[in-house]
């Protein structure tokens, strides 16, 4: 049997940086969007063109049906035609939605390997492809906003996607924590409603105000609702990623949720941890939780000190990744360098 290991190049590769005039690709391999919200869609198209980069929009974009643009096949085909398509530089989905993993088993996996690298920058359900794009094929994959909130938001952070996929292999590039953060979301508004507070904390010293932390390692992670699914299946491979790059750098994983209740969360963790996803792991970002409560008296806190305080893996939570916006751009397979301290952060990743 083929290791995956033995199908990865000797270091991470990163696709080339995106540059004025290049082409981006807008499709919707998950959700698709319904027609009264089609203007989302021309105002994303409208904002990248003033950012000086053209758009190819796929048919999927314009349809949503039981949860999915279109019938799996059909998402299939699309995602590869553009991700084997030379021409195409970045491909930045609108949204995520629900049933990705569906087109997993469709794709020309070794096709794609063959291919040249390009950009997708997504998160939700988007980051069952990126990161299953990275851990099948060794390339580095975005976890950040979607098209659609791109071109809705205008705050410092949001806008900093374009700094990490025009990125040179070897670069860095430092990211800071947000201000305030969205509590309720509204599409039919322009930009971001930023009314709380930011305050990343760090797992077991929340009643020290002035702690302080810091961390190094290799970025993977994604949202934990669609991530865990994959545990067992071919298309994800951590074991074998972990083993082949960099096990002395170590990882940090990057890791958010949806809808999930603070049981669902350590279910999840649980289940990712007996799977050894989390072998050589040097530290832990938790995303603010979106649509969370907790169980009883059973809080996320107790959740991630259930899995990772025997481990004694240090955790920052309620950091600036996921469906509570704004939201960082990770790069799957970046050396990162992380430093939180009086809940203020600061992320900087390398492209190496």
């Amino acid at each position: 049997m083929t290791h995956h290991s033995d199908l990865y190049a000797s270091h991470i590769i990163y696709p080339a940086p995106l540059q004025a005039g290049d082409l981006i690709g807008i499709i919707a391999p998950s959700s698709g969007l319904e027609p009264g919200i089609h203007h989302l869609i021309h105002r994303s198209t409208a904002y990248l063109h003033q950012l000086g980069y053209q758009t190819r929009v796929g048919s999927s974009v314009w349809t949503n049906d039981k949860c999915v643009s279109l019938p799996k096949e059909q998402r299939a085909a699309e995602l590869e035609q553009f991700l084997l398509d030379d021409k195409i530089k970045a491909i930045i989905p609108p949204w995520g939605g629900e049933f990705l993993m569906d087109i997993l088993p469709l794709l020309n996996w070794e096709k794609i390997r063959q291919a040249s690298p390009t950009w997708i920058l997504g998160f939700s359900d988007i980051s069952t492809l990126t990161f299953t794009y990275t851990m099948m094929t060794g390339y580095a994959s975005a976890h950040g906003p979607g098209v659609v909130d791109i071109s809705g938001a205008d705050d410092n952070l949001t806008i900093r996607w374009q700094d990490l996929l025009s990125a040179a292999s070897g670069q860095s590039v430092e990211q800071s924590s947000s201000t305030y953060h969205q509590t309720h979301s509204d599409y039919s508004k322009p930009n971001f409603n930023l009314d709380t507070p930011t305050e990343w904390k760090i797992l077991g010293q929340e009643d020290q105000p002035e702690s302080s932390l810091e961390l190094s390692g290799r970025l993977i992670g994604g949202c934990m609702d669609v991530l865990t699914p994959l545990i067992g299946t071919p298309w994800a491979p951590v074991t074998d990623f972990i083993q082949h790059y960099d096990q002395e750098e170590g990882f940090i994983w990057y890791l958010e949720s949806c809808e999930m209740n603070a049981g669902d969360i350590y279910r999840h963790l649980w289940q990712m941890n007996q799977a050894g996803w989390f072998q050589h792991t040097r530290g832990v970002l938790i995303g603010r939780p979106a649509g969370y409560t907790p169980v009883k008296n059973f809080e996320i806190q107790d959740a991630l000190q259930a899995v990772f305080g025997e481990q004694q893996i240090p955790v920052i939570y309620n950091v600036d990744i996921g469906h509570i916006p704004p939201q960082l751009t990770l790069i799957n397979g970046a050396s990162a360098h992380i430093q939180v301290s009086n809940g203020s952060g600061t992320v900087q990743q390398t492209l190496r």
